[in-house]
């Protein structure tokens, strides 16, 4: 199939359109459609996908930026693939929103838009470049844009995402790997099943095995179910190590089992606590377990930065990834990617992504990191009068305006342990905070830099305008619930990679709504100070 840009964007002379009475003319101009078709449809690069379709000439494609308006707009109104198909060809709204109301014949089929999806995903998989991130954040700059949104006020935060799958115990577990490794052997080597094995194979036999039997029959299963996997890895062995249900089934037995004595035997705390990337369901191995404020998750987490201004906001990027993934991480990773901006940008997260290495990357991009939160210990106030080197090697002066006798820096630890003369310290009215050790001749305690930091950190966090920007970060903490309300997460198809697709889908309908909010001037965006 051969890439072609889509030319058919304008009215022709058989254009349904041209058809309507002025009143139905007159409706479908004030309807969601029209700004769909004036500002999302033109702004869609077709050209960025042109790497998923042969250079050879033979059938062209079906037109990218249809096939990406219709996954917008199936998020939009919650169809389905097959929904959105179906309702392309009766009705003239979304004929219209996606310009193919000139068409012969809607060019949406069963198959289009599954098929772009698996070609975006394996174009990824190979070159390591989502295509379709790239088109999602390029149309949220656009509309940002639109919004008279400069991108100089930004706000962050995460979002955890449970994973369409059951919650399997430990027995549960290890019989599903075991019974979908034996379905996998059945149907492609049944000379390799032996007898004993045969029943993991019967669709009622997990029924019989957990709900028709007795309690004080389980340490028996767990038996049977271990010996039976040894019995399946003698039989395997290396010959299908590039089977995906064998490599599931090997992962499983290494995350719940351990051999000792030459015997077989669950895990218990005595081994060491199962990380957290253990396998949690065979149908979706991506899917992770993680502890967060005290609630337990399998799945995912997003992380959304969001453009605000006084017409109001925009969620101008995304990342998605497992949810042992930390916010922390998602920082670096976003400003590691990131252009040094001329214009200093102003970032609100919460504690979650505090860190001196992160406000440092931070100042390096020309952004001012504000969180509303700091982790850790409280520095003590007159540190953040100390004065360092660029590198924090080296203290230069004390909050009295003293310059070290000597001092020493330890690397690992990035703290300078410091001399001073000891009448210096001895009369100091900082002495109470700095907590100085008074020796015969002088004065020594232990700082550092990144202390200093925090100290300024915790003064600003008095401020006026520390005040108005925690109240400004107030505001993204709706995204993550408005998703799940009206983008339904919970049906998140299972994967990373295929989940990441689906919720920027969602992350471009969300932004569209924004858009035919602002051009209807529907609702009062409230003005903080930040943002005039």
């Amino acid at each position: 199939m051969s890439f072609k840009i889509n030319e058919c964007q304008q009215l022709s002379f058989e254009d349904s359109f041209l058809n309507l009475t002025d009143r139905e003319r007159k409706a479908l101009e004030k309807s969601w459609a029209k700004i769909f078709a004036d500002e999302i449809f033109p702004a869609i690069d077709e050209e960025r996908f042109s790497v998923l379709y042969s250079d050879k000439a033979s059938r062209p494609n079906t037109p990218v930026n249809v096939i990406i308006g219709a996954l917008i707009i199936k998020e939009l109104f919650d169809y389905s693939d097959d929904e959105i198909v179906e309702n392309l060809m009766p009705d003239l709204h979304l004929q219209y929103a996606l310009h193919t109301t000139s068409f012969a014949e809607q060019p949406l089929s069963d198959k289009t838009l599954s098929r772009f999806r698996k070609r975006c995903y394996d174009y990824e998989t190979l070159h390591g470049v989502d295509l379709y991130h790239d088109c999602v954040k390029d149309l949220s700059s656009k509309i940002a844009k639109i919004m008279k949104l400069n991108g100089r006020v930004r706000r962050m935060d995460s979002m955890m995402i449970e994973a369409n799958i059951w919650v399997l115990s430990r027995m549960e577990l290890i019989y599903t790997c075991i019974s979908k490794l034996v379905v996998s052997l059945t149907k492609n080597h049944p000379d390799k099943v032996v007898g004993s094995l045969k029943h993991y194979a019967d669709p009622n036999d997990y029924n019989r095995i957990f709900y028709h039997q007795r309690n004080d029959d389980m340490e028996a299963i767990v038996q049977t179910l271990l010996t039976d996997s040894d019995c399946l890895l003698d039989i395997c062995k290396a010959e299908f190590e590039e089977v995906t249900e064998y490599r599931l089934f090997v992962r499983c037995l290494s995350d719940q089992t351990v051999v000792e004595n030459e015997k077989r035997r669950l895990r218990t705390k005595e081994d060491g606590t199962m990380n957290s990337s253990a396998l949690q369901n065979p149908s979706d191995p991506d899917a992770t377990y993680r502890n967060k404020s005290g609630k337990l998750h399998r799945g995912y987490v997003a992380n959304i930065e969001e453009t605000v201004g006084k017409n109001g906001s925009v969620v101008t990027d995304y990342q998605f990834d497992k949810n042992t993934h930390t916010d922390s991480h998602f920082l670096q990773e976003a400003l590691s990617q990131m252009e040094k901006s001329e214009e200093e940008i102003i970032l609100v997260t919460d504690g979650g992504y505090d860190g001196q290495d992160n406000i440092a990357l931070a100042k390096e991009k020309n952004v001012k990191l504000v969180t509303t939160a700091l982790i850790g210990k409280k520095a003590p106030d007159v540190l953040a009068d100390f004065q360092f080197n660029e590198e924090g090697t080296k203290l230069l002066k004390c909050a009295a305006g003293y310059e070290p006798v000597s001092q020493s820096y330890t690397k690992s630890t990035k703290q300078c342990r410091v001399s001073f003369d000891r009448n210096h310290c001895a009369g100091c009215p900082y002495r109470e905070q700095c907590h100085p050790k008074i020796h015969k001749k002088v004065a020594t305690f232990i700082t550092s830099k990144n202390a200093s930091n925090r100290a300024k950190s915790q003064r600003y966090m008095q401020s006026k305008e520390f005040s108005n920007l925690a109240k400004l970060r107030n505001g993204v903490e709706t995204i993550p619930s408005n998703i799940r309300k009206n983008y339904h997460l919970e049906k998140l198809p299972r994967g990373k990679q295929r989940g990441k697709f689906f919720f920027g889908s969602k992350i471009s309908a969300l932004n569209f709504r924004k858009l035919f909010g602002f051009r209807k001037g529907l609702g009062n965006y409230a003005l903080n100070p930040m943002l005039a």
